[in-house]
């Protein structure tokens, strides 16, 4: 038995396909003088191949699992472009005479030198999207057919060193029962590509390639993180129990989809779901969802030579606000910066981007860019029941500021006669510590709140989360967390605006349930989530879940915080995601 880290839930049995990492038979030789150009045409030919392979691979991404798995892609289209490798390949061809080959490989190994070495894993496993394009420039330079996973005439388990996006692209989910890879996280993209296949996974083995053959039987369990090659007999029969009570847990979730997320006593929430394009609307809706509580619009603007038109975001945003109606659809402006740039927009350098120039700071110098965003939102709105909602609002000045803005654009819209909505609602989300400690007075200018809950936990305890030295600190159940959601909610409340949360927070059983006694107004998380959220809120007493909050807030650290909150509500928890609907429901 081997454990990793659990990248997509579920369980499975099967018989192991292993797909090998390809070598490269590579000849380096020198090019002459009148060679060089015909070399550099040749190179810059498999590049636009390799191009053109991206943009059908992104289509189909797009069509199938929706606009954020697509983005992966698009940014391997950026990549493509970037100087680092394209143009430092042709520059080695040029000067050192290298032939097209030899030349991609040496700044491959100058590349992998500069990320692997990089103090943060996400970082380092940029390298793997390099190393996946490098990969198949080099297939088109030396003509030869890319592996797919599309060619498989019998269900099998994929087992690998890793898996790059466009390796998962060309699975048929009817043949592959699931995945383990040496190596990955749960920010990997293996991990992404396998919860949108919802495939089971595991990812960060070790080094399961080498201990396995082709064709052993395989149990995945991707709820705990667990591999076992070669299971015995009584294994087997324990896992396809396990296995069989996984589906019907999936199955009887369905039977939550049109029942109100309401607690055993009566208090009843809303309950959306995040999105990050029009796509994933139908998704979030087959789950149950009521409406989009967070539309991510910043995977609009990325990784594309030129910023989307007004007339172009409102067509994506009037087609999210026609299929969520009757429910509304917030809609976050800009949230670029941090870790998501534009390739086309000279973002400046910073030594720590998460709280430098981004999000509402960047559309309050970009007023321009700002303006054609809000045009469409407003005129969108016409369309449906649309919110907008500012990103990293830090003080009563930037929320002045926008709504001033705001302003201008419905003025001009009145002055051009188009129809759009004028009594929209605003609100700020709530992630700097700032923000939270002044709540009282933002929530005057306000319609509602929403809980950034990643960042406000991110910020307020000076951790970086993707540091491996410090992410234990990380804590969502620090006092200092608690007591600042608390504050939050209470000011909220005194001026009678709502408040939702739709950090990941939201989207943790034991978390969500904490949330809910704090008097959290409406929870919005990943599709995938809405049914076993809703089922736990649908299976506990609210006066419940308030008793232990208020408990939570007079504790003095972390550790006694989780410990307590586990041994009151841990075991509800299984016990309510255990059960049947009826069970949960008598009085």
């Amino acid at each position: 038995m081997l454990t990793g880290i659990p990248a997509s839930p579920g369980i499975t049995i099967g018989k192991v396909y292993i797909l090998e990492k390809e070598d490269f038979c590579i000849l380096e030789y020198k090019i002459k003088e009148e060679e060089v150009e015909k070399e550099i045409k040749r190179f810059q030919e498999a590049v636009i191949q390799s191009k053109n392979q991206m943009k059908k691979i992104k289509k189909r991404v797009e069509k199938s699992m929706g606009m954020k798995e697509a983005y992966l892609f698009q940014s391997y289209l950026h990549l493509l472009e970037d100087p680092l490798l394209i143009n430092k390949t042709i520059e080695r061809i040029r000067e050192e005479r290298l032939n097209a080959e030899a030349a991609l490989r040496k700044t491959f190994k100058e590349l992998q030198l500069k990320f692997t070495s990089a103090k943060y894993e996400l970082i380092r496993e940029r390298f793997r999207d390099i190393e996946d394009i490098g990969g198949r420039i080099l297939h088109n330079l030396l003509k030869k057919p890319t592996l797919t996973l599309s060619h498989l005439n019998e269900k099998i388990i994929v087992i690998a060193y890793d898996l790059a996006p466009s390796d998962t692209v060309s699975i048929q989910k009817e043949k592959i029962l699931g995945f383990a890879t040496d190596i990955g996280g749960r920010t990997s993209h293996t991990a992404i590509m396998a919860r949108s296949l919802e495939i089971p996974a595991v990812v960060g083995l070790g080094d399961i390639t080498q201990k396995i053959e082709p064709g052993s039987l395989v149990i995945i369990d991707g709820n705990e993180g667990k591999v076992i090659i070669n299971p015995t007999p009584e294994q087997i029969k324990k896992y396809q129990r396990l296995q069989e009570n996984f589906i019907n847990y999936k199955k009887k979730l369905k039977v939550l989809k049109s029942l109100p997320p309401q607690t055993l006593d009566g208090r009843e929430v809303g309950l959306a779901a995040n999105i990050a394009g029009p796509q994933e609307v139908d998704l979030a809706l087959r789950y149950g969802a009521e409406g989009v509580g967070l539309y991510r619009t910043e995977y609009l603007y990325m990784n594309r030579q030129n910023l989307p038109s007004e007339e172009e975001q409102l067509k994506t945003y009037k087609i999210v606000a026609q299929k969520s109606a009757p429910h509304s659809v917030i809609i976050r402006t800009l949230d670029l910066g941090g870790d998501k740039f534009l390739s086309h927009f000279p973002v400046p350098h910073e030594i720590n981007p998460f709280m430098g120039w981004r999000a509402i700071r960047l559309c309050l110098e970009k007023v321009d860019i700002f303006k054609t965003q809000l045009r469409a939102i407003l005129r969108a709105a016409y369309f449906g029941k649309v919110k907008i909602m500012y990103p990293m609002i830090s003080g009563i000045e930037e929320v002045r500021k926008a709504n001033e803005i705001l302003s201008e654009v419905k003025e001009e819209l009145e002055k051009e006669g188009l129809p759009f909505d004028r009594d929209i609602e605003v609100g700020a989300m709530i992630e700097v510590p700032s923000a939270a400690i002044i709540a009282d007075l933002l929530a005057k200018e306000m319609d509602f709140f929403s809980l950034g809950t990643n960042d406000l936990i991110q910020y307020s305890l000076a951790v970086d989360r993707v540091n491996e030295k410090v992410a234990y600190l990380y804590q969502p159940l620090h006092p200092t967390i608690l007591r600042l959601i608390d504050n939050i909610i209470k000011c909220a409340h005194r001026e009678n605006i709502w408040v939702g949360a739709c950090g990941e927070m939201a989207g943790d059983s034991l978390f969500a349930l904490i949330l809910l006694g704090l008097e959290v107004d409406e929870f919005s998380v990943a599709p995938t989530s809405l049914l076993e959220i809703k089922k736990l809120i649908r299976g506990i007493k609210w006066e419940e879940t308030q008793e232990v909050a208020s408990k939570l807030l007079k504790l003095s650290t972390s550790s006694e915080a989780r410990e307590f909150a586990q041994r009151k509500l841990g075991r509800k928890i299984k016990n309510i995601l255990r059960s049947d609907e009826n069970e949960n429901r008598q009085p």
